[in-house]
């Protein structure tokens, strides 16, 4: 196992996003244990700081911690993509609903002409999925809502793992729809209703997660 190395020792937030880059790239796959003295000696940090960077991404949802287990990357099961997909539509609701009239609509649509041309020069879908963060994480931060933008980023990374393995499992049906349904979503925030691009963004959540639940392998009984 080989990481980037840390560039300062003993900071806990850099081995955590080391940690979590590692992950999110599929250097450690769902399920994947996670020791502490081989992450500490990969990436020459302390056991403490790599300790303290596995709980935060513990927070996050990304990791699970057992006694008798130890740490692991966590399981992308159907009933996982349920729990996680229906509480980011509830999110997106009501961030796409606050947002109407404060988001920048510019900047969204930078970076919706940015999915179009990613699309259009065969970008890697990875790259397309950080565009599609990018624009939710510009809603949310217009929403003003803290409490709501914590909530947020606090299932982020479980949703950017999720999203992966989606892509990862049906490739093109991603790259068909990323840039209409995020068009749509920009053309309704721009009509200023913030009843019908709640529904939307629901929705969309929705159509993500039947997309990743047709190719989602069960869980092992």
């Amino acid at each position: 196992m080989e990481l980037q190395k840390a560039d300062r020792r003993g900071l806990a937030g850099e081995a955590a996003e080391l940690i979590r880059e590692a992950i999110l790239s599929g250097t450690f796959p769902p399920g994947a244990p996670l020791r502490e003295v081989e992450l500490a000696a990969s990436l020459d940090v302390s056991r403490g700081s790599v300790r303290e960077g596995l709980a935060v991404l513990e927070r996050e949802g990304l990791v699970r911690s057992a006694w008798h287990r130890g740490t692991r990357v966590i399981d992308l099961t159907p009933r996982d993509a349920e729990e996680v997909y229906s509480v980011r539509a509830v999110l997106e609701g009501l961030a796409s609903r606050t947002a109407v009239g404060r988001v920048d609509l510019d900047a969204l649509g930078q970076l919706v002409e940015a999915m179009t041309e990613g699309v259009a020069s065969g970008a890697p879908s990875a790259d397309l999925l950080a565009l599609d963060i990018a624009f939710h994480d510009t809603i949310y931060l217009a929403s003003d809502n803290r409490r709501l933008i914590e909530s947020w980023h606090a299932l982020r990374s479980q949703v950017h793992l999720f999203q992966l393995t989606r892509i990862r499992l049906g490739h093109d049906d991603y790259r068909a729809v990323v840039v209409d349904e995020h068009r749509e979503i920009l053309r309704l925030l721009r009509a200023g209703n913030p009843k019908t691009v709640a529904r939307y963004a629901e929705e969309h959540v929705h159509t993500a997660l039947r997309a990743l639940l047709l190719r989602l392998p069960e869980a092992p009984a």
